[in-house]
């Protein structure tokens, strides 16, 4: 049985380091969740299975890769859940970047992103997770481990989602 300055100790690290790694969390509930209260409950639900999966966190591993694969695991569910629920997303391609950055005070640009949002909503859930990752600059490595495929698939379904955005946009 753990004392209560263990567990204390345990509480403060993993607040350290969830905070530190907060904008994880407001990225999945963004891309999977429409609404802002559905967006809060996915929040918590995340966290909450966070804490429940951290005595068994592997100091070894990064924690941004272990919060990934829990939060996107969450997401998934969330959004399986309930049907009512509406996702939206984020957009993909290298060159779209500027246009997400962008104020999108253009007419255009702002256009570009609203088809990008209709494109990835239309996407599965594995290929929302993958282009949350991609976005977020992470390494094919860290992406083949967070999803649990390898790094040529992680590869291929990149190159693949690229090209679909290019022949649909």
């Amino acid at each position: 049985m753990q004392s209560a300055a263990t567990n204390q100790a345990m509480r403060e690290e993993f607040g350290t380091l969830l905070e530190r790694h907060r904008g994880i969390l407001f990225k999945v509930a963004n891309v999977y969740s429409r609404l802002p209260e559905d967006r809060a409950d996915l929040m918590q639900e995340i966290a909450a299975q966070l804490w429940r999966a951290w005595p068994q966190y592997d100091p070894a591993r990064t924690f941004s890769t272990w919060m990934y694969r829990i939060a996107l695991n969450v997401a998934i569910s969330f959004g399986r859940g309930d049907g009512r629920r509406r996702r939206t997303m984020v957009p993909l391609d290298d060159e779209l970047h500027d246009i997400a950055d962008h104020n999108a005070s253009d007419h255009e640009s702002e256009q570009q992103l609203q088809l990008l949002h209709r494109f990835i909503h239309q996407q599965k859930p594995l290929d929302r997770a993958l282009l949350i990752l991609y976005l977020d600059e992470r390494p094919q490595r860290e992406i083949a481990d967070i999803l649990g495929i390898s790094e040529a698939n992680v590869s291929t379904k990149i190159g693949r989602l690229k090209q679909r955005i290019r022949n649909e946009l």
